[in-house]
């Protein structure tokens, strides 16, 4: 461990802004048509210039690819279609260079079935791994032990003829699920991320963090009622959504697992951000598991990546929430990742609500992570049932039509076949030609457009701590106008955003107010004690108290 890393403020995760790189679709190195490594080396540049933090690539480990990445063989290892370890320490070596944080994404609850863990595992019920993974016998009548569905359809069990037994899958039924109940299995995945600290990663994104333990009784999962399924993906053609997962997931055994992972991380100053997969409890697992400083630093639910835009009232709502169930944790917001459609299309607003929204997310108390091409404005892309490649959304078509249409080709030029993407004739997905006159090399040239405003909402973070690290008074709704007021250090940074179409009035709180964010299409201080936003506006001023 180099003196270097030793020095790193523990607390860099803290207001963070964090950039996602899908590395299939972010750039083609070699001209195979599939982003790798050696690519996301060229565009560290890029990235730097937005004003981010940290980088998080999704998974690049050794992999069949049948859930592209997220079912891995090889925990410690490349696959070869990003590259090779040289590649992820030169990755590594721009990043530090440029003044960013890497951290990758570790999919800890589940294997690939090719993984030589599962390959052992399922031989027989007495070797050295036959307990590594969740096995149950049937019930008398040959069916699964238990209720238990997969996100991606069908039963969560598959039947072994070797072992006579079913196993476990929450997600594809290539990808296993580990046996947490085993310490010998935890401290595997310990050493797996002890592993890639040594390679000078500052952190992990924990793919589905409350998935890690499951009920050793396998009990069944209740009903959930018809009008509390509010999946964020697929909530009406899916069955899983029919559940109340109480026990397949969400066990008060994963934190102990937890706390041995920051130990793992502790001597690093490395952090972690989880995701909860929990349409119903996740800002309360949120809680959970980012309370006092032996847990994980961050944790993300999915309130912000609903179908719907969020009005005021809901941002009232669950901010309200992670105050009652998270006032000792942290939150990462984010409004587009790999897995859900674009947010530019889910919510359809004007540019202008783009711009608002983006704003607001950097003066809100928690970290940020922004999607590759969310910078852009990027829409969703459609995606041809015949160049589909999302397993879950081959399953569900046409009712969803998957994650494909958030996953193709970062666009970086308009003139190039692909977008500046690859020289291949044709990318693993294809690209988007609506896309193409959004791209970087347009917008840069373009001092009005929507790239050079994520940059100066994230200088706006970053020039002033209390968005980033600062407490807040609680977020209250006003009609259509979000506001509050983060502290920090003994300064106050008064916010209020208007997230309709149509001009709003606030009434001023007491103090000397001087506006900070004209540059981000903000309003200059009132003379008086009224506050007039026009459509998609924000006031935000430090403030002096009287």
């Amino acid at each position: 461990m180099s003196d270097a890393r030793l020095e790193k403020d523990k607390d860099w995760w803290r207001g963070a802004v964090i950039y996602q790189i899908y590395p299939r679709s972010y750039q083609d190195s070699d001209g195979d048509g599939i982003g790798d490594l050696a690519g996301i080396v060229q565009r560290i540049p890029y990235i730097a210039s937005l004003g981010v933090d940290a980088i998080w690539i999704s998974p690049f480990f050794t992999s069949p690819m049948k859930d592209f990445g997220y079912d891995v063989s090889n925990y410690c290892d490349v696959d070869p279609m990003f590259g090779s370890m040289g590649d992820f320490n030169a990755v590594v070596l721009a990043a530090h260079q440029h003044g960013l944080k890497i951290m990758i994404d570790l999919v800890l609850s589940h294997t690939s079935d090719q993984h030589p863990w599962f390959q052992q595992s399922r031989v027989s019920r007495d070797n050295d791994k036959s307990d590594w993974y969740v096995w149950a016998d049937p019930k008398e009548d040959g069916t699964p032990p238990n209720n238990w569905l997969s996100i991606f359809g069908g039963s969560g069990w598959q039947w072994s003829g070797e072992r006579e037994q079913y196993f476990l899958h929450n997600f594809l039924s290539s990808q296993p699920d580990l046996n947490f109940h085993e310490p010998v299995v935890q401290t595997a995945l310990l050493d797996v991320a002890g592993f890639w600290l040594d390679r000078g990663v500052d952190g992990f994104r924990l793919d589905t963090i409350n998935f890690y333990v499951h009920d050793k009784q396998l009990r069944s999962n209740p009903p959930l009622p018809r009008e509390q399924r509010n999946s964020t993906i697929a909530p009406s053609v899916n069955p899983y959504n029919h559940q109340l997962h109480l026990y397949s997931k969400n066990q008060p055994e994963n934190l102990d697992f937890l706390r041995k992972l920051r130990g793992v991380m502790e001597p690093y100053n490395a952090a972690a951000v989880g995701e909860v997969g929990d349409a119903q409890r996740g800002i309360e697992i949120m809680g959970e598991y980012t309370a006092g400083d032996d847990l994980m630093q961050m944790c993300y639910a999915f309130e912000f990546l609903a179908n719907v835009r969020p009005t005021a009232a809901d941002i009232e709502t669950v901010m309200a929430r992670v105050d009652k169930h998270a006032s000792d944790g942290w939150a990462c917001w984010a409004f587009s990742n790999h897995d859900v459609k674009r947010h530019a299309t889910r919510w359809d607003v004007p540019d202008a609500g783009l711009r608002l929204m983006t704003t607001l997310m950097m003066c809100l108390r928690g970290s940020a992570c922004i999607y590759q091409g969310e910078e852009l404005g990027l829409q969703e892309a459609d995606v041809a049932f015949r160049d589909l490649q999302d397993p879950y959304g081959i399953e569900f078509w046409p009712e969803f039509k998957g994650r494909d249409g958030c996953r193709t080709p970062m666009v970086w030029e308009a003139s190039n076949a692909n977008g500046g993407f690859s020289t291949a004739e044709k990318p693993w997905l294809p690209f988007s030609h609506e896309h193409a006159q959004m791209c970087v090399a347009v917008q840069e040239e373009n001092p009005d457009a929507l790239i050079h405003h994520y940059r100066r909402a994230i200088a706006l973070r970053r020039a002033h701590p209390g968005l980033a690290k600062g407490d807040h008074d609680g977020v209250k709704a006003s009609g259509n106008v979000v506001h509050f007021t983060r502290t920090h250090d003994g300064v106050d940074i008064f916010c209020a955003f208007n997230l309709g179409d149509k001009p709003a009035v606030l009434a001023m709180p007491d103090g000397i107010f001087t506006a900070i964010a004209l540059n981000l299409g903000g309003v200059d201080t009132p003379r008086g004690d009224t506050l007039i936003l026009g459509p998609w506006q924000a006031y935000i001023a430090t403030a002096a108290r009287t």
